[in-house]
């Protein structure tokens, strides 16, 4: 089994007293910045973190990061965690333009109905083949080099949300294209 793990962790929200109902420590509540793993960690002794916040999660010395609480899912997320996601998943599609022109540059066909690109909301076989054969005459550049050539295309990054966000508050969607797919709830 292949494990995808994030080096990297945008925080959403920080609970400096912990839940509730659970034991009283500091937890952030957080996006990875690769696989868009939800997750909570237990954050180090008089370390303060807010919304917006880039913390090292990966493996050796974390500066912030006591250790990695679970994996958690849309719903676990609290009501400021939940709603700070779209700007957070949008501020990490601009960070990282090129890994995500390049999903346009590089879409393949998942079955011999489906395609790839198809997955993003209205983008139907017409305007897939127009994106394939845009493409074919030369790979995308940016976002911008996208809307300019794609004009049937508003916002290639509002597209890229809004499947993320698909994605990451679906429990039984069919194809993943850039979430690691939630692992299913034992309750």
């Amino acid at each position: 089994m292949t494990f995808f793990k994030d080096n990297y962790l945008i925080v959403l929200d920080f609970l400096p007293r912990g839940h509730a109902t659970g034991k009283m420590e500091p937890i952030a509540q957080g996006i990875g910045e690769n696989f868009f793993s939800l997750l909570e960690v237990c954050i180090k002794k008089d370390v303060i973190v807010k919304q917006g916040d880039r913390l090292y999660i990966g493996p050796g010395e974390r500066k912030e990061v006591e250790y990695i609480k679970r994996r958690i899912s849309a719903k676990d997320l609290t009501n400021i965690a939940h709603s700070a996601l779209p700007e957070i998943v949008e501020k990490i599609i601009k960070n990282n333009e090129k890994r995500f022109v390049d999903f346009f540059n590089n879409a393949k066909p998942i079955t011999t109905r489906m395609h790839q690109l198809e997955l993003l909301h209205g983008i139907g076989k017409k305007y897939m083949w127009n994106i394939i054969e845009e493409r074919e005459k030369g790979p995308f550049t940016s976002f911008e080099d996208i809307k300019k050539r794609l004009t049937m295309i508003p916002d290639p990054v509002e597209l890229l949300k809004k499947r993320i966000l698909q994605e990451i508050e679906s429990e039984d969607e069919k194809y993943y294209l850039f979430v690691i797919k939630p692992q299913k709830r034992f309750e």
